[in-house]
């Protein structure tokens, strides 16, 4: 299904639907296009074979089984907003849902949000777009929404619709969260390889809801901190180690299946609209940078557990070497400390409980006492946050020795529904 209306971003000198269908056919050997889905395209299905690698400046479908923005390959930029409801009639949220679903799908293809353009409406009218992408190429945008537990309270009718798994976060140990940077009715997940891109996506959602959600809080990310498939090198986080070595990878289908999906047989009755998506935990959780940066090379790699140039579990040589929690170091001590990072977080550790990490990078300016404020954005899709998440945070926050160096600020849990087929919107299963 093709959006209508002419294109913002040009190919070879192709506009309108012409452009569209011309990013699309020229892709169709990569990753997402391929597949029009979040699945892997390469072999058969369920193959182990790498993916093609994605051109940066394609377009991703947005229509398929699972929403994009989740197994795709992780793009560099995000731009991430959690929103409250602020109308109070279900009918302007349910319209709502409807407009941004077919602003995405043309965004997210290479068009501008509304056919009208920048011009749409005349001289003494608001464009109908805001601009400041026009000219770009798509740059692999993704749109992920979700649905925060608040949604489902009494004010529109949808508490029978509530997923069970969909429950606010306990606290943690250490948590020092901002009631500012908190919760929230609705989240917009934007990726794209070109930040402008993904701001663009955001900032016209929020424009076409005005009067029935307010921004509740944002944040911008640069430098993906995961890779979601095996095509992709391992990145760095702000404290200059390999993060997400073993992250779960969309060539991966079982194990998508068993962590990341919510399955038919998990949400029975009125809610069974989440069969097929995920739940996402957002975490900001701010790095002390300056104190890290005066720590020994010795202590960083003792906190994480790994070499911090090859990323190489500590006594192992290579980064993607078998975590070996019993060998020993000279000093006859395990190699990898009893509160080392990577052991505690270790599905091993955790009752096999494993989660797809999809986390990004920040720098808010300084905290106005010369400190960076800066760290990762951790967002994380599951299967049910309430026997993965939580009990991996609570290990965390018991003993991690990492907890010396960073603080979590911000939280939210979201879900996520499935994908959308042919001529379906968002809210059209939560409002059936």
């Amino acid at each position: 299904m093709s959006p209508e209306g002419p294109s913002r971003r040009r190919l070879i000198g192709a506009s309108g639907s012409a452009a569209v269908a011309g990013i699309v056919a020229g892709a169709t050997t990569t990753y997402a296009v391929a597949r029009g889905d979040d699945t892997p395209a390469a072999g058969a299905p369920g193959s182990m074979t790498p993916p093609p690698a994605l051109a940066l400046d394609a377009a991703i479908p947005f229509r398929g089984a699972h929403q994009a923005g989740i197994v795709t390959p992780a793009q560099d930029r995000l731009h991430f907003v959690a929103l409250d409801v602020v109308t109070k009639d279900p009918a302007q949220l349910r319209e709502l849902l409807e407009v941004w679903t077919r602003a995405a799908e043309r965004m997210t293809a290479g068009a501008e949000a509304a056919p009208g353009g920048l011009v749409g409406g005349g001289p003494n009218r608001a464009p109908e777009d805001t601009g400041e992408a026009y000219g770009l190429p798509a740059s692999g945008l993704t749109i992920t929404i979700g649905y925060g537990p608040s949604l489902f309270d009494e004010r529109f009718g949808l508490a029978s619709k509530k997923p069970t798994a969909l429950k606010e976060l306990p606290a943690f140990a250490g948590d020092q969260l901002d009631p500012r940077r908190t919760g929230g009715d609705l989240c917009i997940q934007a990726c794209a390889n070109d930040p402008q891109v993904a701001v663009h996506a955001v900032r016209n959602l929020v424009r076409l809801g005005f009067g029935v959600v307010a921004v509740r809080w944002s944040q911008l990310g640069f430098g993906r901190t995961s890779s979601t498939s095996t095509a992709q090198a391992t990145p760095r986080n702000m404290f200059g180690f390999k993060d997400g070595t073993n992250n779960d990878k969309a060539e991966q289908p079982e194990d998508l299946a068993q962590h990341v999906w919510v399955d038919k047989d998990d949400e029975r009755g009125a809610a069974a609209w989440m069969a097929g998506g995920s739940y996402l935990v957002a975490r900001r959780i701010r790095m002390h940078i300056e104190v890290w940066d005066r720590t020994s090379l010795q202590e960083q790699e003792d906190v994480i557990g790994r070499d911090k140039k090859e990323g190489a579990p500590l006594g192992q040589r290579t980064e993607f070497d078998t975590l070996d929690f019993s060998k020993k170091g000279p000093d006859g001590k395990t190699a990898i400390p009893v509160d080392a990072h990577v052991r505690l977080a270790h599905a091993s550790h955790l009752g096999g409980i494993r989660l797809l990490r999809r986390g990004y990078n920040f720098t808010d300016g300084s905290d106005g006492v010369g400190h960076l404020d800066a760290g990762l954005f951790f967002l994380a899709y599951m299967r049910d946050p309430g026997t993965q998440f939580v009990p991996m945070q609570r290990a965390l926050a018991k003993s991690d020795a990492l907890n010396e160096y960073i603080e979590h600020n911000g939280s939210a849990v979201f879900a996520c529904p499935p994908g959308l087929a042919d001529g379906e919107h968002w809210g059209q299963d939560l409002f059936a």
